[in-house]
């Protein structure tokens, strides 16, 4: 199975793509009204227009230091995942999109480090959780608000997780139990990205580390923006051995020009590229 990740919605429609995701929220806090023939993504705790509106909402570390662009490891500006009144608009959003397609793709899950968050709010609600161990409550936040927001989704639930299958590092990183989470998510999307897939052994591992992680089915999304058709074609190749679908993410018409080729030279018996010899290493 093949899809596209997309801003434009006239693209979830292309024939060649057998399911389109559409992104209603991104992380940049950039909104779009939700469409019925694409799977409607939201982007939940990345938002850099809510961060930037109100920056109480932003996680801190025990430093006091916020997990927004000013730090070099974050790509983007995070929400406190405790937030009752941003929650609660996180899930009037979903109502929004499950009123146009009752299937929608959760972004952006977690916490946004394991040092993260030692806000007010997160002190206080850590106090009266009952919990002992901080990174235990952590994970109830993220379950309980993935719990939540199942509830308000008739459909498939998709959710993203981020890269990184090692034993314990979501859970560690993120505050995502993955054990609690399956029971709410029908299928993972994992993205894999790259500018260029040269190499792919490291896409094999990271997608072999996800096939024994998981029970529940699982994707991969492709970057797609300006790569080499011959090098997506390789890193989706790879990917499909493991994953129950390849997206791309993007570039449309870069995915379907990847498509399209793969099609042709199955009809016509091509591959693409020579196995590595034993010299190669």
């Amino acid at each position: 199975m093949y899809g596209v990740v997309t801003r434009n919605a006239e693209e979830v429609r292309w024939p060649e793509f057998d399911r389109g995701f559409y992104e209603v929220k991104d992380v940049t806090g950039r909104s779009a009204e939700p469409i019925a023939d694409g799977v409607n993504m939201i982007s939940c705790f990345g938002d850099n227009a809510a961060a930037d509106a109100d920056p109480s909402l932003v996680p801190v570390d025990d430093m006091g230091r916020p997990a927004d662009r000013e730090r070099s490891y974050f790509d983007w500006a995070y929400i406190c995942p405790t937030r009752v009144d941003y929650r609660e608009g996180l899930l009037e959003v979903i109502d929004d999109c499950v009123e146009e397609n009752e299937d929608v793709r959760l972004d952006d899950i977690g916490f946004p480090r394991a040092e993260y968050c030692r806000c007010g709010v997160c002190e206080q609600e850590f106090e009266a959780s009952g919990y002992d161990d901080r990174m235990e409550w952590r994970a109830s936040v993220i379950t309980d608000f993935v719990a939540e927001a199942v509830e308000h989704i008739p459909g498939t639930v998709y959710m993203t997780l981020y890269p990184d299958p090692y034993p314990g590092h979501l859970y560690e990183r993120a505050g995502i139990d993955l054990a609690a989470i399956e029971e709410y998510v029908d299928e993972f999307v994992v993205p894999l990205y790259d500018t260029a897939y040269g190499t792919t052994y490291w896409l094999e591992t990271i997608a072999k580390g996800f096939e024994s992680a998981l029970e529940t089915p699982f994707n991969i999304e492709l970057y797609a923006v300006n790569v080499d058709v011959d090098d997506l074609i390789h890193a989706t190749e790879v990917a499909e051995e493991y994953a129950n679908g390849v997206f791309f993410g993007y570039e449309a018409s870069n995915g379907r020009a990847a498509l399209r080729r793969m099609r042709a030279d199955e009809r016509e018996g091509v591959t693409h590229g020579e196995p590595a010899s034993d010299s190669d290493g």
